[in-house]
């Protein structure tokens, strides 16, 4: 069985997309809601730790309120994929490596819906990091590695930490090749985002040199404020005169 975990704080939209995509599904599931509304929790870690102590799944589907699941068979079809996956550590539907340029995914978002990226998958890739937006952990893995609350102290990257974390293990990061849809354009980057994005890059330094996101890649060993203006400054201007090709 799957536990789907969501943390909302606008029941229309849960209404609209999880929860009537849920409804459809042929899966037995198991349902946990984190009314979030009163902002009760400070951060998705927190949030996540605490409530997936209930859940009694063999795996744990922690998923945005605004996530749609376009078939009815997906938690099935899920289940399975999952079953022949070898060292699962995570497994999501948008994901990044050091091999392949670009979001890898076959998510839709935004409206009209889109690929927010060029690289779409027929089978299940192994990846270095996932997006946030929909992501599934077995429960024997989270019951002895669970969220970062020090480190994603708000509600970016707790993703992309569990899988750079789960690597000391010897289990895998996985993307996988279901279809999803995210309502959401993607653009979740705030000012707190940097503050979690720092204390990513200082935790993780000795075991990786760069951190591969969807919303970009960073240099474990430089300063992200020079990255910063090296992306928003220098990059502009070479493309300009054509000598950046990425």
């Amino acid at each position: 069985m799957i536990s789907v975990i969501c943390v909302y704080n606008d029941k229309d939209i849960l209404n609209k997309c999880l929860i009537k995509s849920l409804k459809a599904q042929t899966y037995n599931y198991e349902l946990i809601l984190v009314d979030n509304t009163h902002k009760f929790y400070d951060s998705a870690a927190k949030a996540f730790n605490h409530n997936a102590k209930n859940a009694n799944g063999e795996y744990f589907l922690f998923a945005h309120q605004d996530v749609y699941l376009p078939s009815p068979t997906f938690l099935e079809d899920l289940e399975n994929i999952l079953l022949k996956l070898s060292d699962l550590g995570i497994a999501g539907f948008a994901g990044v490596s050091s091999e392949i340029k670009g979001l890898i995914s076959n998510m839709k978002q935004g409206n009209p819906p889109m690929f927010p990226g060029k690289y779409q998958i027929k089978n299940s890739l192994i990846v270095q990091t996932l997006d946030e937006f929909i992501f599934v952990i077995p429960k024997k893995v989270f019951k002895y590695q669970k969220f970062d609350e020090k480190t994603c102290s708000d509600w970016h990257l707790y993703a992309v930490d569990y899988c750079l974390s789960i690597k000391k293990y010897g289990l895998n990061t996985y993307v996988l090749p279901l279809k999803t849809y995210h309502l959401s354009p993607g653009y979740s980057m705030d000012e707190n985002y940097d503050k979690t994005l720092k204390k990513l890059l200082k935790k993780h330094q000795s075991n990786h040199n760069w951190i591969y996101t969807s919303l970009g890649n960073y240099s474990t060993h430089c300063p992200l404020f020079i990255q910063r203006c090296f992306k928003k400054i220098f990059i502009p201007i070479l493309k300009w005169f054509k000598l950046w090709k990425y």
